[in-house]
């Protein structure tokens, strides 16, 4: 089940969202950096994403899962637990953003985020050709379901 995020169960999608970014970035952010990424810091975060009109979600299943964030028709903050991932929790939660997006779903990806990648060129994502590098070492791709 996919539920709103709202004030009553911020603190589980930022442990989501704290544990996942953790473990996708652990392998080219220093140790410092990932270590301020608490989940106290992801509650911040999420929480101004809220009072500035985005619109989170949370994935249930006996537990939560994984999150997603939709802010008008772009699709970010899409994580999933690492021990719940390939079992088609992403697939669920970007089906149901795209669903509820206002135009054509965009969204960025690191370059080197192979995985996210996969999943949405399956769901019939393609590169825009829009990117922006990152602290002049990563780039962040565009892309958009056409």
């Amino acid at each position: 089940m996919i539920v709103p995020v709202d004030l009553t169960n911020i603190i589980q999608a930022a442990a989501i969202h704290s544990i996942s970014w953790k473990e996708s970035h652990r392998d080219f952010c220093s140790h410092d950096f990932i270590e301020l990424h608490t989940i106290e810091h992801q509650q911040k975060y999420l929480y101004k994403k809220m009072q500035s009109g985005s619109k989170l979600y949370m994935l249930i299943e006996d537990v939560p899962i994984g999150i997603v964030s939709i802010t008008g028709n772009l699709i970010e903050d899409l994580y999933v637990l690492p021990d719940k991932q390939n079992k088609g929790y992403g697939t669920k939660l970007l089906k149901f953003a795209i669903k509820n997006c206002n135009g054509m779903p965009v969204l960025w990806i690191l370059e080197n985020n192979i995985n996210a990648e996969r999943l949405y060129r399956k769901m019939g994502f393609k590169e825009t050709g829009n990117i922006n590098s990152k602290s002049g070492k990563l780039k962040e791709i565009e892309f958009a379901l056409k």
